[in-house]
């Protein structure tokens, strides 16, 4: 029996934990790669193992520390730490926030939809990278610095074993890589576009065009 043959991949599919923000590197990619879609999903912090270890996502941006076993990773940024809260809590008085400061009053990490009610409603409050707090800002809470906390490190992940060739395209971009580079190039010719001629350097020794040579002196 004749095994189907796969079908050819035409996209990359990203996951991204809240906080972190893709407009610019989406905007990129449309530019560059019209005809190759870019699937963007979010998903909860709690997840992002599992959704590149299931093949939910070829790549996700995570926020460390992950299980880093089988995954390549690269380091982007650093987040600072924040105290949201509602802005009747106690802490909202204060321009930044200690770890002494938070140690009289019920401090949660996990950011889901039942800590956020609890915090609404002044029962605790959220520890958070400021990343989530700006993101998903309401009107009835505010954030403070914590001054003294280690800050958060947002990386990009995927799998050893994804042979998706887009993936390294899209590194490229989040790496600032140009649209002259030679792997983007190569997207280029294959929809068609020719790649932009190279400017090339004179050699050692040769003049540059249209300039005229001195005649030597005579002695």
């Amino acid at each position: 029996m004749t095994t189907p043959a796969q079908p050819e991949r035409t996209g990359l599919r990203i996951g991204f934990v809240p906080g972190v923000t893709l407009t610019k590197w989406r905007r990129i990619w449309e530019e560059r790669f019209r005809k190759v879609r870019l699937e963007v999903t979010e998903v909860l912090e709690a997840d992002q193992r599992r959704a590149l270890g299931s093949g939910q996502v070829d790549m996700c941006f995570v926020r460390l520390p992950v299980d880093t076993a089988g995954l390549h990773t690269i380091a982007l940024y650093e987040e600072q730490p924040v105290v949201w809260m509602a802005k009747e809590f106690l802490l909202a008085a204060l321009d930044e926030v200690t770890a002494e400061d938070m140690a009289e009053f019920r401090i949660v990490e996990d950011y889901c939809p039942e800590s956020i009610d609890l915090a609404v409603y002044s029962a605790a409050a959220l520890r958070v990278p400021l990343s989530v707090a700006r993101t998903q800002s309401r009107k009835d809470m505010v954030h403070r610095p914590v001054v003294d906390a280690e800050p958060t490190t947002i990386a990009l992940a995927w799998r050893v074993d994804n042979d998706n060739e887009w993936i390294d395209e899209f590194i490229g971009v989040v790496r600032g890589r140009t649209a002259n580079s030679s792997r983007t190039a190569k997207e280029r010719e294959k929809s068609g576009k020719p790649a932009k001629p190279q400017a090339r350097k004179p050699s050692s020794g040769s003049r540059p065009a249209g300039q005229k040579g001195r005649r030597p002196r005579r002695r």
